[in-house]
This record gives C-alpha cells, sequence and structure tokens, in this order.
C-alpha cells in the first residue's frame, strides 16, 4: 500500500519534466510489483511447491535491496521538491511522495530485520517454544 501511494503520487505530477522522478517511478513500481508477485506467491503457498529455493534467503536479499533503492529514491525525490512551484497541487504531491518514500524505506528496513531473523532461524513461534523449552 505505502509503494502504491509513492508511485500514485508521483504519477499524478508532471513527473516527466523532471529526470529525478524516473528514478523515484522506477523503484516504487518495480518493487511494488515485487512484493505483489511474493505475496501472491504465498497466499498461493506456490514457495512450498519450489522448495529447493532458499526463500527465507531471497526475501532478505530483496528487502535489503529494496531498503537501499528505497534510500536513493527518498533522497532524490525529497530533493527535487521544490516549494516555490508555481504549481502548488505538485508540490504537494511530490512531497506527500518522499514521506511515503521514507515511511515505505523504513518498512523494508523492518521487513530486512525479520527476513534475516527468519533466515538464520531466530524467528521462532509460540508453539514451537513451548515444545523446545520443555524437553
Amino acid at each position: 500500500v505505502l509503494g502504491l501511494l509513492v508511485w500514485s503520487l508521483i504519477a499524478a505530477t508532471t513527473y516527466h519534466l523532471h529526470a529525478a522522478y524516473g528514478w523515484v517511478m522506477f523503484v516504487s513500481l518495480f518493487f511494488w510489483i515485487l512484493t505483489l508477485l511474493f505475496l501472491v506467491t504465498y497466499l498461493l503457498q506456490l514457495h512450498q511447491k519450489f522448495y529447493m529455493v532458499p526463500w527465507p534467503l531471497v526475501l532478505m536479499i530483496c528487502n535489503a535491496v529494496a531498503t537501499v533503492l528505497y534510500l536513493t529514491a527518498f533522497v532524490t525525490c525529497a530533493a527535487a521538491v521544490q516549494p516555490t512551484s508555481w504549481r502548488q497541487w505538485d508540490y504537494n504531491r511530490r512531497a506527500a511522495a518522499s514521506f511515503f518514500a521514507c515511511v515505505t524505506m523504513i518498512t523494508y528496513g523492518v521487513s530486512t530485520f525479520f527476513s534475516f531473523r527468519a533466515w538464520k532461524g531466530l524467528g521462532s513461534n509460540a508453539a514451537t517454544s513451548q515444545v523446545t523449552d520443555h524437553a
């Protein structure tokens, strides 16, 4: 949802006049589509059919790359916002897109942390911790 907000807010402006917003659009659209593909993969439980793929590692790498690229997109978007723009609605949308790019970057960073814990096997639920404590 946050990535959708970023690219839809940028797409609602005259972003084609500024080259910096092309990068923001690429990052936000690419990772929005990739995240949707991962969501569909998990909802349809396709990750269990492709058991030879190390899914926790793939998710961790994807989230880490998304965090770094969203950092660059956030900085690019925030630096390109011009408060003295004659089109006030463009300024508001671009400023909001910068904010949501920052929030999306933080969200991907938190997902990277949890993906790392799942990859290392540190994430466990209450049922497994109860069984291993009494054994």
